[in-house]
């Protein structure tokens, strides 16, 4: 069947379809022997299909997983600067899976972990609107002035953002602890967020995304998800 080159590489679950546009970017796609070019189509049946001088496998049996990212790792499946990844939690794992989407180094929590393509594209990409919720401790003034900050459509990076939904869960004599849904994701988008309201981000944890929610998973710990959670996410994402 003829697709686009990226989409192909997606559906083999290789990698999500932004990273396999990457790839063809930097050149490390070759069909038949040429170096490919983003928006070439293929046939995966009938064209040879290298990433880096290598054979694409063909589609994988798909697999779905949570993890529980603890503070510390990076999210990648290899780091050059030999830091913790979360590859390292998911050792265990006989099957090659990628992170959907992002968690900073300082932040933990809820990670999908899958080699369906297809689907890792629709979670990660802003225009799925696909919500995530937060619980984060913040040390400063939190006060309705504050909260109703975080609510607005604020400006990000120059661009603006989608306003969030915001809740006050409870507070001591030095920190409070807020619930933020947001449904894009940008780049550290949360802790910006805090920072133009003026609140300092002392914990950051991701406890639901795609209508699914952590639980009581422990950390550092990954579970596979059971068919309803992945029915779920391709309801979300329409795929």
């Amino acid at each position: 069947m003829i697709m686009r080159l990226q989409k192909l590489i997606a559906a083999s679950g290789f990698c999500s379809r932004r990273a396999a546009e990457e790839l063809i970017r930097s050149g490390r796609v070759a069909v038949n022997g040429e170096t490919a070019s983003l928006g070439d189509s293929a046939d995966s049946e009938r064209d040879q299909i290298t990433i880096d001088n290598k054979p694409l496998r063909q589609a994988a049996e798909r697999t779905y997983i949570m993890l529980n990212k603890p503070r510390g790792y990076v999210t990648t499946m290899s780091d050059e600067r030999g830091r913790k990844t979360v590859a390292d939690l998911i050792s265990g794992l006989d099957v090659r899976v990628f992170p959907v989407g992002r968690l900073d180094m300082d932040s933990e929590g809820m990670l999908l972990m899958t080699n369906d393509g297809e689907l890792a594209n629709a979670l990660a990409h802003p225009s799925g609107e696909i919500e995530k919720t937060y619980k984060v401790r913040v040390r400063g003034s939190v006060s309705e002035a504050s909260l109703n900050t975080l609510r607005q459509p604020l400006v990000i990076d120059g661009k603006p953002i989608k306003p969030a939904k915001v809740q006050l869960l409870g507070e001591t004599t030095d920190s409070a602890l807020i619930s933020v849904t947001i449904s894009e994701g940008r780049n550290r988008q949360v802790r910006k967020m805090c920072d133009l309201a003026g609140l300092e981000v002392l914990r950051l944890k991701r406890v639901a995304e795609g209508g699914l929610s952590l639980g009581d998973l422990p950390s550092g710990k990954w579970r596979f998800l059971n068919a309803k959670e992945i029915a779920s996410l391709h309801m979300h994402t329409n795929t």
